[in-house]
């Protein structure tokens, strides 16, 4: 696909074209992190403030690499 291309694409179109390996990794890891992130912060015993802290922003910065990782365009 070249530039011109690309650079056309809805969000939409983006999500549904082929992402790159590398992409896919990071995206698989992210959800991971997002996973456990969840876990953590879903847990039923007290954790320490830290891990909370830790938990939650590994969410968000899991969560983020997952959405970009998705829309990466094999070019």
């Amino acid at each position: 696909m070249k530039q011109q291309e690309i650079d056309k694409l809805t969000i939409a179109e983006r999500a549904l074209a082929e992402t790159p390996s590398f992409f896919k990794k990071l995206r698989n890891v992210g959800l991971a992190l997002a996973g456990i992130s969840a876990a953590l912060l879903a847990s039923p015993v007290a954790l320490p403030a830290i891990v909370t802290t830790i938990a939650s922003y590994l969410g968000v910065a899991a969560t983020v690499a997952s959405a970009i990782s998705q829309v990466a365009v094999k070019g």
